[in-house]
């Protein structure tokens, strides 16, 4: 089997910069430019005796390292922060492609890695902070990092056009959880999953979600970008729950997917998983 080929210092550079903002890529640019320019522009002086060859030295190595650096690490941060900008781009691309479609196989037209890009936005967008760790790979691994309030969640994508997930994979994300000290994970599917896993899921923090409920989840987060549906106000018992009834946060209407109430309609918070409030729509 080959071995995969190691990423050199500057490949590493760009891929730091790329998991930043494009903007925050464009002023490491500009402050390592002129930091190190500093430094490579600056007279050593001479040593006048053998006590001060060892500092000598020192200053010659770091000066010559800084005249490369003066254009090495602007150039990776300025490609990572391209990147960046088209990771962006691209994220915003996938998130108005679902929103705008009709039928849960579009999200089966996606290769694994969109799927996972469009994943990570729509939890971005739903007020957490998002490492993609890129390791996952087409099967495997844990995929998104999360924080939000001061607590780490771990993700699972699984974008299988014709497999069921099961409990395996919701056993592997469980280990997992308890050994980085996670408060809980998701698992994220563009299919559906077994009785077996939804079984185990039950009471240890971890939630499921299929192509149907991450399509619903992607059409409540608007991208910025669209201008907001105009529609009229209809007073009712079901529109006129607002806020939620343990945190007071906003609620968001969903599908009950399991249990007994399965099919029906009921008001979710939005803050889901931290708080866990619902009210029925009768």
């Amino acid at each position: 089997m080959a071995r995969k080929r190691q990423q050199g210092t500057f490949e590493d550079l760009i891929d730091i910069a790329a998991m930043l903002p494009w903007w925050a890529g464009v002023f490491i640019a500009l402050i390592s430019y002129f930091v190190l320019h500093h430094y490579a522009t600056a007279e050593i002086v001479q040593p006048t005796s053998v006590a001060q060859l060892g500092a000598n030295v020192s200053s010659q190595l770091g000066k010559m390292l800084a005249t490369f650096g003066q254009y090495l690490i602007p150039l990776a941060s300025i490609i990572g922060a391209g990147v960046s900008a088209f990771g962006r781009h691209k994220r915003n691309a996938l998130l108005a492609v679902v929103q705008k479609g009709s039928s849960v196989s579009i999200l089966d037209d996606m290769s694994w890695q969109e799927f996972e890009m469009l994943v990570g936005e729509a939890f971005r967008r739903g007020g957490y902070t998002v490492t993609e760790t890129g390791g996952g790979g087409a099967d495997g691994g844990v995929d998104l990092v999360l924080h939000k309030d001061s607590e780490k969640f771990l993700v699972q994508c699984k974008q299988w056009k014709a497999f069921k997930v099961g409990v395996t994979t919701i056993r592997e994300l469980y280990g997992v959880m308890a050994a980085g000290g996670a408060t809980g994970g998701f698992v994220v599917t563009s299919g559906v999953f077994t009785q077996e896993a939804k079984a185990f899921a039950e009471g240890r923090n971890i939630d499921l979600i299929d192509g149907a409920e991450l399509k619903e989840i992607i059409r409540e987060v608007r991208p910025s970008t669209f201008p907001p549906e105009v529609t009229p106000h209809v007073t009712t018992a079901a529109s006129a729950v607002q806020s939620c009834p343990n945190c007071g946060s906003p609620m968001v209407r969903r599908i009950a997917k399991q249990g007994a109430n399965t099919g029906k309609a009921f008001w979710g918070c939005s803050n889901y998983p931290q708080c866990r409030g619902i009210v029925a729509i009768d």
